[in-house]
């Protein structure tokens, strides 16, 4: 290394040379920090978000002190999520102290910035532009075309081996414990040939499993009267039938959220019996008395549910459901709870979670008659489970001695933890696989089941 006197020296020999200029070192790229709570759907959302950042060239901090500021993706659907929502946001501002708030509890009128005030700026949910608006604001947009690149499935918040499909937005029922047409509006289907490019690029990047989310994934395509798009160069109609035979194509597992009731569910049945996609249903029930399902806004007939279970399962005799009810609904009486207990007993499903009515701002059910006591709802949501696990260990137990294909999505010295077709992530059982050297995370095994308990399977490589 030259010091500065033969440097001097040097300009001397060389003074009819044009002096060089000294290089200076690129700016680092600006850091944003991502706070992701809620459903799949907010999920969704906050990977689009991410998307977009990388793609205009901001890096993403995994710590609040690296970051230049933080984006903190909330839910507001029920109190509990409102104030762990509230409280990360007050962690972010206390952390970093530049904090924009997006998501569901953002369309929540002023709670955000009457809580905090210091946020720089606060959207609803599904508004990638609006957020990335409050970014440039705040932090301006770096620009090279090196970092701008990003991959083709985008930036995915799941593990390589699964990803959430997004189909749709908003929702057109207007259940009255709920908000989310409030928050996020009617339904708004996406065109149908960028979900199966979406589909494709993270079957491409490793996916193994793409999980269909939605408000109400069977009224995909209503808003638009099931018009006809296009995927690689043939029509498909926007409709969830359809939709799902071509996810089939790909050769993954294609599991099923938020399935409203509809006759034309029965389509799909089919698609299930023959391998095309998993043979799991994911549809809120959410109670069984019709006079409740009447005052909740929900299908009010129990029998015609029973009736309906019943005709799937003839169809897809491996089906596997999932449900969530809500106990405690405003006016909820003892015999009206009981008409739900026996539903459980005679609907046999699968797997099952339960809630206690929550009254949310802004929902009509708050106005009813006949609120129960707190109490009363966390007893009547302990003897649901009750009677629920009762079934669980039942219907886990049959599977006993049979070989399922599962997914691995952990592996350690102790053994795998796996999910079978019946089993979605986070919110379902797992199967407890065995050490096997031929065990990889993101990987199918065939496992036999040797063992099961109340929400999960054992087992070893078949």
């Amino acid at each position: 290394m030259k010091t500065a006197k033969t440097k001097a020296a040097d300009a001397g020999r060389t003074a009819a040379a044009a002096p060089k200029k000294q290089r200076t070192r690129p700016k680092a790229a600006p850091k944003v920090g991502f706070v992701s709570l809620g459903c799949p759907k907010a999920l969704v959302d906050s990977e689009r978000i991410l998307t977009q950042l990388r793609a205009e060239g901001y890096l993403i901090s995994p710590s609040y002190e690296n970051a230049d500021l933080v984006v903190v993706n909330t839910c507001g659907f029920i109190d509990s999520a409102v104030e762990e929502s509230l409280d990360a946001i007050g962690e972010a501002l206390d952390e970093n102290g530049k904090v924009i708030v997006t998501g569901c509890l953002g369309a929540k009128g002023s709670i955000v910035k009457d809580t905090h005030p210091r946020v720089l700026a606060v959207t609803g949910p599904h508004a990638t532009d609006e957020v990335m608006q409050a970014v440039h604001d705040h932090l301006k947009k770096p620009h090279d075309p090196y970092t701008d690149l990003i991959p083709p499935q985008g930036i995915k918040l799941t593990p390589r081996h699964y990803a959430y499909l997004k189909i749709s937005e908003g929702c057109n029922h207007r259940c009255t414990f709920c908000i989310i047409p409030s928050m996020r509006g009617d339904l708004v289907s996406r065109p149908v040939g960028d979900v199966m490019q979406e589909a494709q690029n993270l079957v491409k990047a490793g996916a193994k499993e793409l999980l269909v989310i939605s408000q109400d994934t069977s009224a995909y395509g209503v808003d638009i009267k099931y018009r006809t798009g296009f995927w690689g160069g043939r029509p498909l109609k926007t409709r969830m039938t359809e939709l799902c035979a071509a996810l089939g194509e790909l050769k993954v597992w294609v599991r099923l959220h938020y399935v409203y009731p509809y006759p034309h569910v029965d389509e799909v049945l089919a698609l299930m019996r023959d391998g095309r996609v998993l043979p799991y249903l994911d549809v809120p029930f959410q109670h069984a008395s019709p006079r409740i399902l009447k005052a909740m806004k929900r299908p009010a007939n129990s029998e015609n549910t029973l009736a309906r279970i019943r005709r799937w399962r003839e169809i897809c005799p491996d089906l596997t459901i999932r449900s969530t009810f809500i106990v405690g609904f405003p006016g909820e009486t003892d015999a009206e709870f009981e008409e739900l207990l026996d539903f459980v007993d005679e609907a046999q499903l699968d797997r099952v979670g339960c809630f206690t009515y929550s009254a949310i701002e802004g929902a009509a059910a708050n106005a009813l008659d006949g609120q129960v006591a707190e109490e009363l709802k966390e007893e009547r949501k302990a003897r649901f489970m009750a009677a629920q696990a009762a079934v669980s260990t039942a219907r886990l137990k049959r599977k006993v001695g049979k070989t399922l294909t599962v997914l691995v999505d952990e592996v350690s010295e102790q053994g795998a933890v796996a999910r079978s077709s019946a089993d979605a992530p986070e919110i379902d059982g797992v199967v407890h696989v065995a050490p096997h050297a031929s065990l990889k995370a993101g990987e199918f095994a065939q496992v036999t089941i040797t063992k099961s308990d109340e929400h999960d399977l054992y087992g070893k490589v078949a």
